[in-house]
């Protein structure tokens, strides 16, 4: 079990859309441990492989832009 809450499980992040992708991209902590850490390479792996950010993503998730 990960000590954060706000960091998802390896197989929420396998399981994620674009969007919660680009969310937790955006939005989460580098990770305070190697497994955090592992969770947080995933989702960039992941996420740039589904074409990685927009400026109409970007805006989506309350960013505002890139």
């Amino acid at each position: 079990m990960l000590e954060r809450p706000d960091i998802p499980t390896l197989e929420q992040v396998e399981k994620a859309s674009r969007e919660q992708l680009a969310k937790w991209y955006r939005f989460l902590p580098s990770g305070e441990t190697p497994q955090q850490q592992k969770v947080v390479d995933r989702i960039a792996v992941r996420f740039k492989k589904m074409g990685g950010m927009t400026k109409e993503l970007s805006q989506r998730i309350g960013y505002g832009g890139i």
